[in-house]
C-alpha cells in the first residue's frame, strides 16, 4: 500500500512539474514594431519587426520581419506584395537551432464602417519556405483571414477587439491556428501610435496566451505642393 501511494505521489508531482513548465502555462510577451511609409497617393511600403517570447522577456519563441509593396485602388481597398523572413523555438524551453524560413505573401485588405465600429478584414496567402533543421525543408501554402474591428473613445485612444483564423492547405486537417484578442490603441502624435493588447493563439493541440507591447509608425514623403 505504502509502495502504492508513494509512486502515485511521485506521479502526481511528476505531472505538476511538468505542467508548470509548459507553455501554456506561461504569458509571453510580443514586442512589436509595424510601419507603414507612404510614398505617393497609391503606393507606400509596409515594414515590420517582431520580436515573440513564451515568458515575458526570455525562452525566445520567434523574431519575424517583413516588407512590403502597397498599391491603393480606393479608401476602402488596397493590396500588399511583400517578403518575410523568420526564425523560431517551434518548443518552449527546447532550441532549434537549424529553423528558419521565408515567406512570400499577398494581402487584399478591405475597410467597411459598421455605425462608429472600423471594421478591418485582410486575406493574405502565405507562400511559406521552411528549413526545419539540416536535413528537412518543407513547402507550405497558408491562407489566413483577419477580422479588427476598433472604436474610439476619445480623441487619441481606440479600443480593438480582432480574431484571425489560419488554414494550411497542404493538411488533410487544414485548420492551423486561430487568433483571438482585444486591446488599446494610444495616438502619441500624427506619426505615432502604442499598441497594448492580450490575445490567445489556439491550435489543435494547445492554446497560448500572449501580451501585445507594440509601436506603430505612419510617415509620409510625398513631397508638399507649393
Amino acid at each position: 500500500m505504502n509502495k502504492i501511494l508513494l509512486i502515485m505521489g511521485l506521479c502526481i508531482i511528476s505531472f505538476k512539474a511538468q505542467t508548470q513548465n509548459s507553455a501554456e502555462n506561461k504569458l509571453g510577451t510580443w514586442y512589436m514594431y509595424n510601419g507603414s511609409h507612404k510614398l505617393s497617393e497609391k503606393y507606400a511600403i509596409k515594414t515590420m519587426a517582431h520580436f515573440r517570447y513564451y515568458e515575458l522577456a526570455s525562452e525566445f519563441q520567434q523574431e519575424i520581419y517583413r516588407l512590403g509593396a502597397n498599391y491603393t485602388f480606393n479608401p476602402k481597398t488596397n493590396i500588399t506584395l511583400g517578403l518575410s523572413y523568420a526564425t523560431a523555438d517551434t518548443e518552449y524551453d527546447i532550441p532549434s537551432p537549424g529553423f528558419y524560413e521565408w515567406r512570400l505573401y499577398e494581402d487584399l485588405n478591405l475597410k467597411s464602417k459598421w455605425w462608429q465600429f472600423n471594421a478591418k478584414h485582410r486575406i493574405r496567402f502565405e507562400h511559406r519556405f521552411i528549413h526545419k533543421n539540416l536535413i528537412e525543408d518543407v513547402t507550405q501554402t497558408w491562407v489566413r483571414y483577419d477580422l479588427n474591428i476598433g472604436y474610439p473613445i476619445s480623441k487619441n485612444w481606440n479600443v480593438y477587439a480582432f480574431n484571425e483564423l489560419f488554414l494550411n492547405l497542404d493538411r488533410g486537417k487544414r485548420f492551423a491556428q486561430n487568433w483571438t484578442g482585444a486591446g488599446l490603441l494610444h495616438q502619441l502624435n500624427p506619426r505615432i501610435k502604442l499598441k497594448m493588447g492580450y490575445f490567445q493563439i489556439k491550435s489543435p493541440t494547445n492554446v497560448l496566451k500572449r501580451l501585445q507591447l507594440g509601436v506603430i509608425l505612419n510617415t509620409n514623403h510625398i513631397k508638399s505642393k507649393k
